[in-house]
Order: C-alpha cells, then structure tokens, then sequence
C-alpha cells in the first residue's frame, strides 16, 4: 500500500485510526481489508466521498443495533461497508463474499497459529 494513497485516504475520511505517521490497525486484517479499499478506489470502484458515505451509514445502522462505538469495531464496519460497495457494484456477488468468508474461516480453523493461513478446495465445501 503506497503511503501517498493511505495520506488520501486519511485526508478523505477522517475517522480512519491514525497516527502522525499514518493509519493504524490493531491486527493484520484490518490492514489488509484497508488495502482492499484502497485497491478498489485505485480502480474507480468508488470515490472516497462514496465510501464515506456507505461507511457512516454502516456505522450509524450498527450504532442503532447497539455497538458501543469504542473505536473498537471501527475496521468491522470498513469491512462490513466493503463487502457491501463491492456486492453492490457487481465486483463479486454478496453469495460469492460469503463463500469466501466461510473458505477462510474453514482454513483459519485448520492452520497452526502462526503459519500463513491457505485457501485449499475442501475449504469451499458446504
């Protein structure tokens, strides 16, 4: 992820976590589902102010369902506003998402802690 695009991405939204050098993620997937948007904005999937909105949306539909709003779940609504621009903007379908969502916690539930977690066919099974 290139630090101009994460500076724009800062600039753009506000609430991302950040420090003076930068976003912050408390674990690796936050990180990786911020490059994920980054990608997809890269490729004119979305503008910011789009995302913006969709990610305020989601934050305040899940505030009405009772998150705290700690901060804490803030890269669960990134993700949840990801899958949902991504549905909607027919780059894959919502049926697709959730495949892949249940592949990887299939190999996350088989893979060591600490080694790299790998997609094999048997995890797409129902």
């Amino acid at each position: 992820m290139s630090s101009t695009a994460a500076a724009a991405a800062t600039a753009a939204i506000p609430s991302i976590p950040h420090d003076d050098d930068g976003p912050v993620f408390r674990a690796p997937w936050e990180a990786h589902a911020f490059a994920m948007a980054l990608t997809l904005h890269e490729r004119g999937v979305f503008t910011w102010p789009e995302w913006a909105a969709a990610l305020a949306s989601e934050i305040k539909r899940a505030q009405a369902a009772g998150d705290p709003d700690t901060g804490e779940t803030y890269y669960l609504h990134w993700l949840a506003t990801l899958e949902g621009l991504v549905a909607r903007k027919g780059v894959a379908s919502a049926e697709t998402l959730h495949r892949y969502r249940d592949a990887w916690d299939h190999a996350a539930d088989r893979t060591p802690h600490g080694k790299p977690i790998e997609l094999k066919a048997e995890d797409f099974a129902p």
